[in-house]
């Protein structure tokens, strides 16, 4: 299994993540032979936002003594009023099921603002007393770290820039990244007809990297419907494994978590560790779009390997972080970039990533770039 750091926090999250919700109504077998798998199979963090008391019981039972092992997002704000799933502003309400997660785990490594979506769900949660209680809850070590969750660049940026949170679970995908938050991207019938990457989602990725605020993935395969041939925007579906690539090559991001209910989704899911380079490669789902991508690179490594070692995508990845900000590189990408076994100096202008890239990225220029721009 390989671990990212999640952000500043000092934590380090199992690429491969596990998304709880489809242990949801499963029995407590079921949960356990998951949990136990994942565990296993090196998988260390687990988002649990759902407020049911009998899955919470279960996955607490389920992981018993190796609870320590597992990294958990519970959320301040899901709640189960009248058995029924909602989200709560309401700080008394909030403090009741979060502080139940507590008793039953006691204590959460990411305590998660749930749902912060719109400007309502900011100014409800950072004016109504769940942040204050939140850093209240990281103060007495009830939780570790303090994160939210979010489908919108928009609200996600507004959180971020308010300087609490640490980490943030978003939703990332291919198809989420194509289309403008205002659409709905499984309405399109032509995915040729979407036009590059989404400037704000790619800016709140940017922004994340800047401020070194860790991300998790949620929808990682759009709920399944970029795997299905019914339901995918694309002229054909994805694959489990170009889903979790995709992901995990955005920048700040440290874990895909991947719902399952079943050992062998689980094991479907891991597979992705033992893929090859070209089972992983999402770039054909661009090639429509090529005029849209022409000259930037979309990190998908098509250019490797590099004769000297060059993680090409990781050096653009900071380097178009920085070209934002010239003139004060943010010191978290500039250790990032100063971590990288071979960096943009060591280019030897073979040209042979050139020939390699599908979209016409000037490497060689860019690679000058950073050397110049990081001061080697």
């Amino acid at each position: 299994m390989e671990l990212r750091q999640v952000g500043k926090t000092g934590l380090q999250a199992s690429v491969i993540g596990l998304g709880g919700e489809y242990l949801d109504g499963e029995p407590c077998e079921r949960t356990e032979a998951v949990l136990g798998a994942a565990l296993d199979g090196g998988v260390n963090i687990l988002d649990l936002f759902m407020p049911g008391s009998e899955v919470r019981e279960n996955i607490a039972k389920a992981l018993g003594r190796r609870r320590a092992e597992m990294l958990i997002q519970g959320h301040i704000g899901s709640t189960n009023l009248n058995e029924k799933y909602d989200i709560s502003r309401d700080l008394p309400t909030a403090k009741r099921f979060f502080e139940e997660l507590l008793r039953l785990f006691g204590y959460i490594d990411f305590g998660m603002l749930f749902f912060i979506d719109s400007l309502e769900d900011f100014h409800s949660v950072f004016d109504g007393g769940l942040a204050d209680y939140a850093l209240k809850l990281k103060q007495n070590g009830d939780i570790r770290h303090i994160g939210f969750s979010s489908h919108s660049p928009r609200a996600a940026k507004m959180a971020i820039e308010t300087g609490l949170p640490e980490m943030m679970m978003f939703s990332v995908n291919l198809a989420f990244d194509l289309c403008p938050a205002e659409q709905s991207v499984f309405d399109q019938t032509d995915y040729a007809t979407f036009s590059g990457l989404d400037p704000e989602r790619a800016a709140l990725y940017a922004l994340c990297e800047q401020r070194g605020v860790g991300i998790t993935v949620m929808k990682t395969y759009g709920a399944g419907k970029l795997l299905s041939p019914e339901h995918t925007p694309f002229g054909r579906p994805m694959t489990e494994a170009q889903c979790i690539h995709y992901a995990l090559s955005r920048p700040a991001v440290a874990s895909a978590l991947i719902g399952c209910k079943s050992v062998e989704e689980l094991n479907s899911a891991l597979a992705y560790l033992n893929s090859s380079a070209e089972e992983r490669d999402y770039a054909p789902y661009m090639s429509a779009l090529r005029k849209d991508f022409q000259g930037s690179c979309v990190y998908c490594s098509h250019c490797q390997p590099c004769p000297v070692g060059i993680d090409i995508a990781a050096v653009h990845r900071y380097l178009d972080i920085s070209r934002l900000n010239k003139d004060a590189i943010p010191p978290s990408v500039r250790a990032h970039y100063g971590a990288l076994a071979a960096k943009g100096s060591a280019c030897i202008n073979c040209a042979s990533c050139e020939k390699r890239c599908p979209f016409g990225v000037p490497v060689q220029e860019n690679m000058r770039d950073a050397a110049t721009l990081f001061g080697e």
